[in-house]
């Protein structure tokens, strides 16, 4: 299952994490740029996690209406692992 990353400059150790709960590959962008709002949820990517705390607000807009179109899960957690696996865990068991 793939993954995009929305926020943070920097991810530390959240991609190796996430690979450990299994998810094959990540993308990450930063989502602080303008030009970014336009980016596209692939259809390779089974969940977008957008890090609230360093994103653009117009990006997440366009996030959540492309997500809601193409039924990607999006789940919203601060930069914080603390923050995102419980998060995760939540979404993926209630999609299931």
């Amino acid at each position: 299952m793939r993954i995009l990353i929305v926020g943070g400059d920097r991810l530390g150790n959240i991609p190796e994490r996430l690979r450990a709960l299994g998810f094959k590959a990540t993308e990450h962008v930063t989502g602080r740029k303008k030009r970014e709002v336009g980016i596209c949820i692939s259809k390779r990517h089974a969940v977008v996690l957008v890090l609230t705390d360093y994103v653009n607000h117009q990006l997440v807009a366009a996030l959540k209406r492309e997500a809601r179109r193409q039924k990607k899960r999006i789940i919203f957690a601060p930069r914080a692992w603390s923050e995102i696996a419980p998060a995760l865990q939540r979404a993926m068991g209630a999609g299931r």
